[in-house]
């Protein structure tokens, strides 16, 4: 007889290691990817599955690489990788965008707070040196009319327009010298400060300071009202410097206070 082959020698068996990877293989790859549509009961041994991905594979390139698959498969699993990586960058620009629009809105908000706490120390700060200097605004509200000339008549002090009760307030330090009725006034208070400069205050409301009263600049003493000759609720405001009644803005200003 002849010479047999190396491989005629082989036992029947050799060949089942090979065949059982073969087998995990292919058992592998059928976890990997859902069957369509079940196979008929009769089809024939070359019938093919419709291979549809894995729909909660988590890393596509993985899974094509790493695992046996039809080519049906693999394709489908393909052109999913490109939209995967479009969705994903989407996501990623649209949240950066957001995190910057946030951070806007807070440096924008802090700004503005930051701004009116700068403003509202600005006013303290010059409230405060006011009243450290001895000097306080007579009441808050609209300059409506000045000093001089006006209607064919002469105006000695200016006015300062707002609502009944509105608080008056001594400028400066002194002493109360008068306080209840006046002529053309309706009603009035006069105080006599340190220097010797009589400020009045005209067309009060209610008086809420005495005669003789040692007061403080900030003090208050009346309200505004529209008490004798008014034309509306308003302080008429008046500063007398030895005996002359003189522009109380300029001398107000002097003095760090503005009611225009």
């Amino acid at each position: 007889m002849g010479k047999h082959r190396k491989e005629d020698r082989l036992p029947p068996t050799a060949g089942l290691p090979l065949r059982n990877k073969v087998v995990a293989a292919v058992v592998a790859g059928g976890a990997f990817a859902a069957v369509g549509q079940p196979l008929a009961a009769n089809a024939g041994a070359g019938q093919q599955r419709d291979v549809q991905p894995l729909a909660g594979a988590k890393n596509l390139s993985t899974a094509i690489t790493g695992t046996q698959n039809s080519p049906a498969a693999v394709r489908l699993l393909k052109t999913q990788l490109p939209a995967q990586a479009e969705a994903r960058s989407e996501a990623q620009e649209l949240a950066k965008a957001k995190a910057i629009e946030a951070e806007r809105i807070v440096r924008e908000e802090a700004a503005r707070q930051a701004a009116e706490a700068a403003e509202e120390a600005k006013r303290a700060a010059e409230e405060k040196a006011r009243k450290a200097a001895g000097f306080h605004v007579p009441a808050e509200g609209r300059y409506t009319s000045g000093f001089g000339s006006r209607w064919g008549s002469s105006h000695m002090g200016i006015d300062i327009a707002n609502s009944i009760g509105t608080p008056i307030y001594s400028v400066a330090p002194g002493e109360v010298i008068d306080a209840g009725p006046a002529s053309g006034f309706g009603m009035w208070v006069r105080v006599e400060h340190d220097d010797g400069t009589v400020t009045v205050y005209g067309h009060v409301n209610t008086i809420l300071a005495e005669e003789g009263q040692r007061v403080g600049a900030g003090e208050q003493i009346a309200t505004i009202g529209n008490r004798g000759q008014s034309t509306g609720p308003h302080l008429h405001f008046e500063v007398h410097e030895d005996g002359t009644k003189i522009n109380p803005l300029p001398w107000l200003r002097e003095r760090g206070i503005d009611v225009t």
